[in-house]
């Protein structure tokens, strides 16, 4: 019995510090690599176009959900993620930022393609109808939910704030929490990309 405990034990061990080799990347946010959620989505981009995980494969992709009226978080954490592509350099022809809206019935494709570039023109706005805003949400195990305001249209949405980082094969591998100063996420997406298929 001693010795089936000691196995176990050793085994738990050697799981653990597997990813802690010299060759393993070293991130600052939280490494959720073989979660078995965030695994897709289907949605339709600001330009129209209808798109899925592998529409960006060969990039790192950085995906933030939110919405257009929000007004703190969804801002402030764009400003971040446009300032963490200034600093990346030529690596952020690399990397893709993806904003899925969480109100899709006041955030249009016309708002979006407003909205979501004019934090950098590279980044992409995503939004579905209620339904498929409803599956990718659950997906990723996002939060949301209107709360009411003086007037029908005048409602926020509370939401999960976090950010999702993607290696370039379209594997699920870091949560960011709000709050992340642009160097974590600069550090955490040139890891990513030099890992290639690690």
């Amino acid at each position: 019995m001693r010795s089936i405990a000691a196995l176990a034990l050793a085994a738990l061990v050697a799981a653990f510090t597997a990813g802690c080799g010299p060759d393993a990347p070293k991130f600052r946010t939280s490494d959720i690599t073989g979660s078995s959620f965030g695994r897709d989505f289907a949605l339709t981009d600001h330009a129209g176009k209808p798109v899925t995980l592998a529409d960006f494969r060969g990039k790192a992709v950085v995906m933030f959900f939110g919405y257009t009226q929000c007004p703190d978080v969804c801002p402030t954490t764009l400003a971040t993620l446009s300032a963490a592509m200034k600093a990346l350099g030529p690596d952020a022809d690399r990397v893709q930022v993806l904003f899925v809206t969480v109100d899709p019935d006041r955030d249009t494709q016309t708002l979006l393609a407003q909205y979501v570039p004019a934090f950098d023109p590279r980044f992409v706005g995503l939004h579905g109808d209620a339904a498929a805003t409803e599956r990718v949400a659950k997906e990723f195990k996002v939060l949301y939910q209107k709360q009411p305001g003086a007037s029908p249209g005048s409602y926020t949405v509370d939401h999960s704030a976090g950010v999702f980082m993607f290696d370039p094969q379209g594997r699920l591998r870091l949560y960011a929490s709000h709050g992340q100063p642009p160097d974590v996420y600069v550090h955490d997406l040139q890891a990513l990309l030099r890992s290639g298929a690690g």
